[in-house]
C-alpha cells in the first residue's frame, strides 16, 4: 500500500496567515501544512480520505492523472469537504462515490445541492453519495475499509481502517464499539492539534497516550497547528515510534 500524505495541517493551515511566529515564518517545507488530507493506493485503487479546500493544489503537486475510486469523509467541517466541486476532473467519465455517516450526508445535501441534489446544468461534479456507519466494510479492489467512530469533542465523526492502517483524524475519544476494530493494526495515523489542551482535538501527548493503549503500533501525527512547533526540534523529541507526517510525505506500507 502506498499512502501519500496531501495535508497534514489543521482547519487555518500553517502559515496562519498574519503570524509571524517562527513556524509561520520557516523556510522548512516540513513547516508548510494544507488543509489534512490523504491519499491510499494499492494497485489501481485509489482512495481519498477527506477532500479538504486545499485539493486541488494537492492534486496538482503529486501531479495526480489516474482515477479516484471513492473519497471517504471523516465529517462535514469545512476544512475537510471544502475541495468536493473541485472532484469534477474525476468525474467526466464516470460517477464518483463518497462516503460518510447520516449527519455528514445531510449537511453536504444541503450545501452542495448542485452537486449532490440537483443536477441542473452540464459540468457539476457527478458524485454518489453513500451513508455509512460504524462496522460497516467497504471493499474497493484489494482494499478493504472499516468505519470507525470517534468523537470529535461533542460531535460524533467517523473515522477509518484502510487495510491494516487506521486514520482516526479530529478525535478526541474512540467509542468503546470500535475499539475491537483496531486489533491487529500495523499503523495509526492519528490526529495531534498541538501541546496544550483543546475541547475538539487531542494534544500531542495525547495522541502518544493512545497509540501505546493500543500496543507497539508505529504511529504518524497529522492534523497539528503551528502550536505544535517547527518539524525539525519537535521530530526529535517524539518517543521511538511515532513521526510527525508532513505534506507529500509517502510511505509504502
Amino acid at each position: 500500500m502506498r499512502i501519500t500524505f496531501l495535508g497534514t495541517g489543521t482547519s487555518i493551515g500553517v502559515p496562519q496567515i498574519g503570524c509571524q511566529c517562527e513556524v509561520c515564518t520557516s523556510s522548512d517545507p516540513r513547516d508548510r501544512r494544507q488543509r489534512a488530507s490523504a491519499l491510499f493506493e494499492e494497485g489501481d485503487t485509489r482512495l481519498l480520505l477527506d477532500c479538504g479546500p486545499d485539493f486541488r493544489e494537492q492534486m496538482l503537486r503529486i501531479k495526480m492523472q489516474k482515477p479516484l475510486d471513492a473519497v471517504l469523509i471523516t465529517h462535514e467541517h469545512y476544512d475537510h469537504v471544502g475541495g468536493i466541486d473541485d472532484l469534477r476532473p474525476f468525474t467526466f467519465d464516470r460517477n464518483l462515490p463518497l462516503y460518510a455517516d447520516d449527519y455528514a450526508c445531510r449537511h453536504l445535501r444541503e450545501r452542495l445541492p448542485y452537486c449532490l441534489v440537483r443536477h441542473s446544468y452540464p459540468g457539476v461534479p457527478q458524485l454518489e453519495l453513500h451513508e455509512i456507519k460504524e462496522g460497516d466494510r467497504l471493499q474497493f479492489g484489494p482494499l478493504t475499509v472499516t468505519a470507525l467512530r470517534v468523537m470529535h469533542g461533542k460531535l460524533p465523526i467517523l473515522g477509518y481502517r484502510i487495510g491494516d492502517v487506521a486514520y482516526l483524524t479530529d478525535m478526541t475519544a474512540l467509542f468503546d464499539s470500535s475499539l475491537p476494530l483496531l486489533d491487529g493494526i500495523r499503523l495509526l495515523i492519528i490526529g495531534a492539534l498541538r501541546h496544550t489542551p483543546h475541547l475538539t482535538h487531542q494534544t500531542v501527548e495525547q495522541a502518544i497516550a493512545f497509540s501505546r493503549s493500543l500496543g507497539t503500533v508505529p504511529t504518524y501525527l497529522i492534523h497539528m497547528s503551528h502550536q505544535v512547533g517547527l518539524h525539525a526540534v519537535e521530530e526529535e523529541k517524539l518517543p521511538p515510534g511515532f513521526h510527525y507526517a508532513y505534506d507529500g510525505l509517502v510511505l509504502n506500507f
